[in-house]
């Protein structure tokens, strides 16, 4: 597996007291507790997800020393994951990143859009696969999966129904034309993110995104 540049020995700490959380073992890809370390260490949940498997069995003696120090001490774990965080510039991506211009894709899709703070490019990415399970005359607020998801989301099945409407701008099989609705310029992105890949892709990673929710 490929280092990240980011990634140091240290990180391995907050990520086995996650990995140690009940229920102990791999957190889903998606679940908020990773998302949220993510974000903290600027190193992108895949990564982590991945490292994670690597705590599951152990395949280094550093990895197994860190089993032996911690696993029976959870005290001792979260002080010194404190202590960690604590510490000045820990988690932080700025020493590596000085002087160079740099895009945070990922850390952007969990962060609310410009043109409404409700919504995240997550959130519009599962939109997008229900969109694409709906017809436009069931795009409607009452329709059971459009209000399912958005209690799920905690958001009104209103805004999903703006939403996909929005979609409905961006798909050229559509005979919308209305670019000039707020929410269309990051319904694009996403739209454009997504359209040449298959739709199983999609569908499977919205899925997990659910996880995030719960």
């Amino acid at each position: 597996m490929t280092q990240h540049p980011l990634w140091s020995d240290d990180m391995w700490l907050p990520l086995m007291q996650l990995y140690l959380k009940k229920p102990e073992g791999v957190k889903p890809l998606y679940s908020r507790p990773l998302i949220q370390l993510s974000l903290e260490l600027h190193i992108e949940p895949q990564h982590l997800y991945a490292q994670m498997f690597r705590l599951r069995r152990p395949d280094t003696p550093s990895l197994q020393h860190l089993w032996q120090s911690y696993s029976a001490n959870p005290r001792k774990l979260s002080r010194d994951v404190k202590r960690l965080r604590q510490m000045n510039g820990f988690g932080t991506a700025g020493a590596f990143y000085e002087g160079v211009e740099t895009v945070d894709s990922f850390e952007t899709d969990y962060r609310p859009i410009e043109a409404d703070q409700r919504l995240t490019p997550m959130m519009l990415t599962m939109i997008l696969d229900l969109y694409f399970r709906l017809t436009p005359i069931t795009m409607v607020a009452e329709t059971p999966e459009v209000d399912e998801l958005a209690r799920l989301m905690r958001i009104s099945p209103q805004l999903v129904v703006e939403v996909m409407h929005n979609f409905l701008v961006c798909d050229p099989c559509m005979k919308h034309s209305d670019t000039s609705l707020p929410l269309y310029k990051p319904c694009l992105e996403i739209w454009r993110r997504y359209i040449s890949k298959e739709p199983e892709e999609l569908a499977a990673t919205a899925a997990q995104m659910r996880t995030y929710f719960k």
